[in-house]
């Protein structure tokens, strides 16, 4: 039996006001930024803020104390002694609950840059998608450059045609920063709906890039079809077209080829099989998403040539 340790309420309520940013970073978790909150890259369901959590795959949250004792397997004691520094004496820093709360600021899209270039040369030179694919958005006014940093900007409407959500990518070589504009719709994120009325398929992906290189890969009759990004894992922008557009009829789950993108395609089947959705299929890059199948693609286009003449 292990030895009982006491805590005493102060102990346990400075725990539970440890800044989890700070605690998960010094604990060598990657973070990866998510709008005003912070994800988790080793399962993108998870994001923290402050002190607090919340797991969007299983809906529920608290604070520190918990999300240790999920993400390490630990007891409560144990969780409350890591926390508080252990053995190790390490002093975590701690989120105040008298902060000022942050001024949530309304959505705006960023200044747009006079011309593409630098957009036009990420996507089609770096990340091997169509030029025809990228030009395509650029005219529906889905995809822009910014003016202050040249990133991507991938725009979400709503059913009146107002921007309500917009996703920025870095199109530096190298960066991996990307965020969501403050004050965006969650239910309103990157999206392209066929113009067509008949009937046809909305496929889901976790990333904007995913659903350009998805494109580029299988571009026959491409405008017959419906894509939505989610820009993470959640399931409600695929609930808001479904409501929205009733000539959806089937979801296809791209999500990524990894543990976490597993976990959010079963999340978001089930949760249509509750909404008595039932047309639902998946299908998975041979890679980890689908902009790695279309480089892998392209690389082998590039060696053909080399190969037949030797």
């Amino acid at each position: 039996m292990s030895d009982y340790i006491h805590f005493t309420d102060e102990q346990k309520e400075r725990a539970n006001s440890v800044d989890l940013v700070d605690f998960l970073q010094r604990q060598g978790e990657k973070l990866l930024p998510s709008g005003r909150d912070k994800r988790l890259a080793s399962d993108h369901s998870i994001t923290v803020r402050g002190n607090r959590w919340y797991d969007h795959a299983s809906e529920e949250g608290s604070y520190a104390i918990d999300l240790v004792k999920r993400l390490y397997n630990l007891s409560f004691p144990e969780a409350v002694s890591l926390l508080l520094g252990g053995e190790q004496g390490v002093e975590y820093r701690q989120h105040s609950k008298f902060s000022e709360p942050e001024q949530r600021k309304p959505f705006a899209l960023p200044p747009a840059h006079t011309d593409m270039r630098r957009v036009f040369a990420y996507l089609i030179k770096q990340r091997c998608i169509s030029r025809e694919v990228v030009s395509e958005f650029a005219r529906e006014k889905l995809l822009f450059e910014d003016a202050e940093y040249h990133n991507a900007v991938f725009v979400g409407f709503d059913e009146k045609c107002v921007a309500r959500h917009a996703h920025k990518k870095s199109t530096a070589t190298g960066s991996a920063f990307r965020i969501n504009v403050e004050g965006s719709h969650p239910a309103y994120s990157f999206h392209y709906v066929s113009k067509n009325p008949s009937p046809n398929n909305l496929f889901v992906f976790e990333a904007p890039i995913d659903l350009l290189s998805y494109i580029s890969l299988h571009p026959q009759n491409w405008k017959n079809a419906s894509y939505v990004a989610l820009n993470g894992v959640s399931e409600q922008p695929v609930l808001k077209l479904l409501e929205l557009y009733p000539q959806l009829q089937r979801v296809t789950l791209c999500l990524d080829n990894d543990k976490a993108g597993h976990k959010a395609a079963s999340r978001i089947h089930e949760t249509l099989r509750q909404q008595r959705f039932e047309d639902v299929v998946y299908d998975v890059s041979a890679h980890k998403d689908w902009n790695e199948d279309l480089k892998a693609l392209y690389s082998q286009e590039q060696a053909a040539p080399s190969m037949v003449m030797t």
